[in-house]
């Protein structure tokens, strides 16, 4: 387990333009032009968008670095969705009132809409909800968006300490790594049960899409066996589009974030193969484990 920061305030460890050096002396994120939010547990601000672990490639560890070129991410799922023309506004008031505007509820945008849980206490948010508008400005259809990135697991503090003081190639954070057990622990169980209750609106007529980088996308589809059926979006659809951070970005220039795929499957496929997964280890390893320790 090993990790290097792979991408500092927005901009690769190695650039030493201007543009780079003031963002690290600002402690600023360029993509909300705000103080980053990310410290450890000393206070001291991180500044990390994505690392590199040993395993996988570059792994974005912060969300809104996936929120790059204006929330482009969620432009992108509402043209896919309600057609080319379509455009991303706060609220009623932007709209133009052709039937291509499209409302973002989430962080930042607007009111956050909360799922209701299983007991009616409590409940689930989505990340971001884009309801298009018909010509009159009433609710026409909408689309469930989630974005994840991954948290990791340790500490790499040492390492931001030498980027802020200078060193722009510190070496790997030898106890640092990924936390991968998030795939299951967390996002699928909860990307089934909020499938299952949008899949109950009638106007969610594209089920939910989930935004990652593409190293996560791969870690959930080993984890579901690899084998989930293709749809097209539709009501209880699971929609996967992953990006990725381009390589070799140039001095002064944040890398971009590439689009790198997409696959429709259903809530009803992830469910199973989650339940069901089909890459178990071989049979009787827990046996084996035990009878190689008592041997020793």
């Amino acid at each position: 387990m090993a990790l290097k920061v792979d991408d500092f305030f927005g901009y690769s460890p190695s650039d030493s333009s201007l543009q780079a050096a003031t963002a690290r002396i600002d402690k600023k994120c360029p993509f909300l032009e705000k103080i980053c939010s990310k410290k450890f547990k000393s206070g001291t601000i991180s500044g990390t968008c994505a690392v590199r672990p040993t395993t996988s490639g570059v792994v974005i560890c912060c969300p809104i670095r996936m929120y790059a070129g204006n929330y482009r991410i969620l432009l992108e799922v509402a043209q896919t969705c309600f057609g080319a023309n379509s455009r991303l506004i706060h609220d009623r008031a932007e709209r133009s009132g052709d039937g291509n505007d499209v409302i973002v509820f989430g962080k930042r945008w607007g009111k956050e809409l909360r799922l209701p849980s299983r007991a009616k206490h409590g409940g689930y948010f989505v990340d971001w909800i884009l309801a298009l508008l018909d010509q009159q400005g009433n609710l026409k259809e909408f689309v469930a968006v989630e974005v994840q990135t991954m948290d990791t697991s340790g500490s790499y503090e040492t390492q931001v300490n030498a980027l802020h003081s200078g060193n722009l190639n510190p070496p790997f954070s030898a106890k640092a790594g990924i936390n991968w057990e998030n795939v299951s622990k967390r996002i699928l169980p909860q990307l089934i049960y909020k499938g299952h209750v949008l899949r109950r609106e009638p106007l969610c007529t594209k089920g939910m899409f989930f935004i990652c980088p593409k190293p996560v996308h791969e870690r959930i589809i080993t984890r579901l066996g690899g084998n989930l059926q293709e749809y097209h979006p539709q009501p209880g659809s699971l929609t996967f589009r992953w990006y990725d951070l381009a390589e070799g970005a140039s001095n002064g220039t944040p890398r971009k974030l590439e689009f790198s795929g997409q696959k429709t499957t259903t809530i009803d496929q992830v469910a199973n193969a989650f339940t069901s997964p089909q890459n178990l280890p071989d049979a009787r390893v827990y046996e084996k484990a035990i009878t190689a320790v008592l041997k020793d």
